[in-house]
């Protein structure tokens, strides 16, 4: 049986040594830390230091120029690009400019918003694939339905919004107030 050459192993720690070797903000020594997104290089004098840095380049890849489409925002032109969620358009002048164009999703009607009064409802999709209802004034105002809401007043409490839920029964409204309970067929 061979013995198995121990600088192998560290072959990989030296080449990093050399590539990250000092903090560019203390001066420190930068280490490879392991975080829920995977591995980084974070400064050893944490916390100290805040420096991180992601080890490997997990950007967002541009596929396709749109030629004759221009930015809204800045005017330059439009791009397919290939994100951590899937493809979608952005401007090509990213970070400069980070306007993004939204899929035009059809909704039979537009829902304001319960909570501030100023936006709308919006269909969004989660991480999991998952679709939710958000106002479109994000952050600002942080109102969130998981199922789709319709615009009837609940007869009960008054909330300007009532949930579509699909059952074993069929379609019915419910009223998303917790305290309320008001549930019917129309």
């Amino acid at each position: 049986m061979s013995k198995i050459d121990p600088t192998l192993f560290s072959a990989h720690a030296q080449a990093l040594e050399k590539e990250y070797r000092s903090c560019p903000q203390c001066g420190g020594e930068l280490a490879v830390r392991h975080g829920k997104h995977g591995a980084f290089l974070g400064c050893s004098s944490y916390p100290a230091c805040d420096y991180i840095r992601p080890l490997s380049v997990q950007g967002v890849t541009i596929e396709k120029i749109l030629t004759g489409s221009a930015c809204p925002d800045c005017g330059h032109e439009l791009a397919i690009k290939k994100g951590r969620y899937g493809l979608f358009i952005g401007c090509s002048s990213y970070p400069l400019c980070q306007h993004v164009e939204h899929a035009a999703q059809p909704q039979d009607e537009t829902v304001g918003c319960p909570a501030c009064q100023k936006g709308v409802l919006v269909a969004r999709t989660s991480r999991q694939g998952k679709q939710f209802y958000a106002c479109d004034r994000y952050p600002a105002c942080k109102y969130i339905l998981n199922d789709k809401p319709v615009a009837h007043t609940c007869p009960r409490c008054g909330w300007p919004v009532l949930i579509e839920r699909h059952g074993k029964e069929g379609k019915r409204f419910v009223c998303p107030q917790k305290l309320c309970q008001y549930e019917t067929d129309l």
